[in-house]
């Protein structure tokens, strides 16, 4: 199973959401699919035209490596050349740090990941969890 349009546009819609609540700067959100490919993207006014990139990078390395964020950040940090291996890898598409989330399913199933940027890299995650469980999916951060 992968992640369908409707619940995508309904992350990053609550995600927003959530950012606005939270009084976080301008919020990007991209939602990818199991295979990697982006599913929806979404920048809101005021923020950088680049950041398309970076929420792409925390959300495709999480759903490449079937690991959130936190956990890439704690890798590398524990074993740099290792994350730095896998970005060459996959030609330096990873940014491992929080605001990449795992998307699950009720079984457990990995559905895609969301990449969130524009703040905080912990409010980052922060929105992207309150617009995965408006999705009725489980966010893994």
């Amino acid at each position: 199973m992968t992640i369908s349009l409707r619940k995508a546009r309904t992350i990053i819609r609550k995600t927003l959401e959530k950012g606005r609540e939270l009084d976080l700067k301008p919020l990007s959100v991209v939602v990818l699919d199991a295979g990697g490919h982006v599913q929806a993207f979404e920048r809101e006014d005021g923020a950088a035209p680049g950041r398309f990139s970076i929420a792409h990078g925390k959300a495709y390395g999480s759903v490449m490596l079937g690991m959130a964020g936190t956990a890439q950040m704690a890798r590398a940090e524990a074993q740099a050349y290792f994350m730095e291996a896998v970005n060459g890898l996959f030609g330096g598409q990873v940014v491992p740090v929080p605001g990449g989330v795992l998307i699950r399913d009720k079984k457990g199933n990995i559905v895609g990941a969301v990449g969130v940027t524009g703040d905080t890299s912990d409010n980052d995650a922060a929105a992207a969890v309150a617009g995965i469980e408006a999705a009725a999916l489980t966010a893994e951060i």
